[in-house]
């Protein structure tokens, strides 16, 4: 497996909007396919917020993770963020989602980042065993999404 920076594998953008789109549907308000891409093509960024990475072998989308300056509106105080975590059905259990995360939070210190942010509203026993920890809960359109940090020491 490999992980790049999405500007570096663009070719997969499509597929990646489209099952995004798919999966988050039911709860981000006016999520598409087309809003979806835009966000992901605003992504194809190195050294500055927001960058995306994706994971694949032999040509094959595994999945994908993000840095982003905020992704809970209403939040910003809080920055920055790992974000867009998504790993392709096929693909789960497989440690995947960990690899991504591992990435974006060596790039996050490595720009000197005392804390990261995420939400969730359901993958919090995931993220707790990679040293996340509960910060808050909030009304995240509807549903109940927890707030969780990670502090550059843990």
């Amino acid at each position: 497996m490999r992980i790049d920076y999405l500007e570096d594998a663009p070719e997969f953008i499509s597929l990646l909007a489209r099952k995004m789109a798919e999966h988050w549907r039911s709860i981000i308000p006016g999520e598409n396919y087309e809003r979806r891409r835009e966000k992901l093509i605003s992504h194809q960024n190195r050294d500055q917020l927001p960058l995306a990475w994706v994971a694949h072998e032999n040509g094959v989308l595994l999945g994908t993770s993000a840095l982003r300056v905020c992704d809970l509106e209403g939040r910003e105080d809080l920055t920055p963020w790992l974000a867009g975590i998504f790993v392709m059905p096929d693909y789960r259990g497989r440690g995947i989602a960990a690899k991504l995360c591992e990435v974006a939070e060596r790039k996050a210190w490595e720009w000197g980042v005392e804390s990261l942010y995420l939400h969730t509203p359901d993958q919090q026993g995931l993220y707790r065993k990679l040293g996340w920890r509960s910060l808050e809960l909030e009304d995240w359109n509807g549903v109940q999404t927890e707030i969780m940090v990670k502090d550059r020491e843990a």
